[in-house]
């Protein structure tokens, strides 16, 4: 090979090292930013009204869902699968929310009709509806890219706040429970 032409595989190495130094800089930004952690990442939706929406059910469960069935009391939503491990996880923290009474609504992504209401037979169905967002779009409109992500909507259906990833008994008693407390 020619002195001259630098090769691929020699750029390599520095290559690699300029994507850890950004994602180096990234983590600093973070920390600088006072944002703890992926439950803590902002929500451009925050205090506006629930997108428009209106989901089919998933095979024999109800009606589906919009944003109609959201209003008039403080509710949760949830954006799960029945693929997605921490959504597993963290079904039974839901279950638990549901017998205090507090109504769970159910967004149901990118699943096949028939493998979320196995889910849902094998291990309970804390939602008061689930609709069926096939395509991801409804996702989309509420600003989600990680699964499970919940909501708290207020009783003039307005998002109050957000949860990225599996909700914890912890995330419970000391945000979801005192929120929705404070909301009614």
């Amino acid at each position: 090979m020619p002195r001259n032409k630098v090769s691929f595989i020699s750029l390599l190495p520095l290559g690699c090292l300029f994507a850890l130094s950004i994602l180096l800089g990234f983590y600093l930004w973070q920390l600088g930013s006072g944002q703890k952690s992926l439950e803590e990442l902002p929500s451009a939706l925050i205090d506006k009204p629930v997108p428009t929406f209106n989901l089919p059910p998933i095979v024999g469960e109800g009606v589906g869902l919009s944003e109609k069935d959201l209003g008039g009391r403080v509710s949760l939503v949830n954006v799960w699968a029945s693929w997605c491990l921490p959504c597993r996880v963290e079904h039974k923290v839901l279950m638990k929310i549901a017998d205090t009474g507090v109504p769970i609504f159910g967004i149901n992504y990118k699943d096949t009709p028939e493998a979320a209401a196995r889910f849902l037979k094998n291990l309970g169905n804390p939602f008061r509806a689930v609709g069926a967002d096939r395509t991801g779009q409804t996702a989309i409109d509420w600003g989600v890219y990680g699964y499970p992500e919940t909501f708290v909507v207020n009783k003039s259906g307005r998002i109050k706040y957000r949860h990225v990833g599996p909700l914890t008994e912890d995330d419970l008693n000391n945000q979801i429970l005192p929120l929705i407390r404070r909301l009614q």
